[in-house]
């Protein structure tokens, strides 16, 4: 956020802007109102629609209704095998090999910010210190900024007492809401230095060389890639069927579906750490949204819009999974929010989108960011029907 940094010269005016300009400056974008008053107006007739149907001829809205959802399931599945059918034919990810990665002078590579932003992380932001500086990048090219909330003292006191190296800053945020990820990494770019920035999260394990394959990737490729995202995966798969269900989950997302996306020219919905951009393009698109709770989805959407491309690095980070079940469905139940969330923003003006995104882009978006949370909703819905008929052989089932 350069261009609104470079303005403000306050705290008060950088966490302004952190929180604020994309709402203000590109309202259609920004999530901090997520149903319009025309969108609003919709729902509320499709569900007058549906109500009235079901008064007037029941079984009609039902067929009617349970045909949409056959239809829905049908397109999401279709096209995600249209997707792994394009992974396996030509695989899309971007390989830079050790050799060429480790070959680029000081003087070759450009500078690069780490944005790490963390919330009583107190525990494990030794650990984190650590292993960022593992990364193989010569310092004199390479700033940590670690981005911790002012009223943390817990993990402003562990970090300090971590003695990170001088090329590691404390950024502390000002207490203001929304108390969000997308917020402070916002504001931890007010004051980057970077030409590359990239974002890890407390208990990333970077592979070393990451951020020198990045380098080297960009250096290679057309100007219109801006962002590249890392592949992602787990350091405790075998710690019980959560863990092994979700590295098996990110397995398919990051090395099948996501780089087939890319190859297809579609909207990538970026992760939520390693992802690695340009930093003229992150201040042009107006940053992260504080508002939407999967900003990383929303800032690969608003790339794609305004022209950018994104491509997937073939460089692992590791993550902790989510071994607790009731904490994995709070988790997933936020990233469904959160896509759900981003899909109403950007279909505020269909029209508008399809025509920046391209017809199958605009497919694309709708089976991935729109369909896999409605899915989610449906799908509980159907498994009690199922229990119902074969357990009980309910004679509502059958018509």
């Amino acid at each position: 956020m350069a261009v609104q940094a470079s303005v403000a010269t306050t705290e008060d005016e950088v966490l302004a802007r952190s929180v604020g300009w994309l709402r203000d400056n590109n309202p259609d974008m920004s999530a901090y109102r997520t149903l319009t008053p025309g969108q609003r107006w919709i729902l509320i007739a499709s569900i007058a629609a549906l109500g009235a149907g079901l008064v007037f001829n029941a079984l009609a809205a039902i067929v009617a209704v349970n045909l949409l959802v056959t239809a829905l399931y049908v397109a999401a599945f279709g096209y995600k095998f249209h997707l792994a059918r394009t992974a396996l034919s030509r695989p899309a990810s971007v390989t830079v090999s050790d050799e060429e990665a480790l070959a680029l002078s000081a003087a070759d590579l450009p500078s690069y910010t780490v944005l790490v932003a963390a919330y009583h992380e107190e525990s494990v932001i030794a650990d984190t210190i650590q292993a960022i500086n593992a990364l193989d990048y010569p310092r004199d090219r390479m700033e940590v900024l670690l981005l911790l909330e002012e009223d943390d003292w817990a993990t402003i006191a562990a970090a300090r007492a971590a003695r990170p190296p001088a090329y590691m800053r404390i950024i502390t945020i000002p207490a203001a809401e929304p108390r969000t990820k997308p917020k402070a990494c916002n504001y931890g770019v007010a004051f980057a230095r970077g030409e590359l920035i990239t974002i890890y999260d407390a208990e990333d394990r970077p592979e070393p060389l990451q951020l020198r394959r990045a380098a080297a990737a960009f250096r290679r490729m057309h100007w219109s890639v801006a962002c590249l995202q890392a592949k992602l995966s787990y350091h405790n798969p075998n710690q019980n069927l959560i863990t092994r269900l979700f590295t098996a989950e990110y397995l398919a997302w990051f090395s099948v579906l996501l780089p087939a996306l890319a190859e297809r020219g579609g909207p990538v919905p970026l992760g939520g750490t390693s992802m690695h951009i340009r930093r003229e393009v992150l201040e042009a698109v107006g940053c992260w949204d504080p508002y939407n709770v999967t900003e990383d989805a929303d800032l690969g959407l608003r790339l794609q819009r305004m022209g950018y491309k994104t491509a997937v690095l073939d460089s692992t980070t590791y993550e902790e999974a989510n071994s607790d079940f009731v904490n994995w469905v709070k988790q997933r139940s936020r990233w469904y929010k959160g896509y759900l969330q981003t899909w109403l923003v950007h279909m505020r003006q269909p029209l508008t989108l399809r025509k920046q995104l391209g017809t199958e882009g605009f497919m694309a978006f709708a089976l991935t960011i729109g369909a896999t949370p409605l899915i989610a909703f449906l799908n509980p819905i159907f498994w009690v029907l199922t229990i119902l008929w074969f357990g009980t052989k309910a004679s509502f089932i059958p018509p």
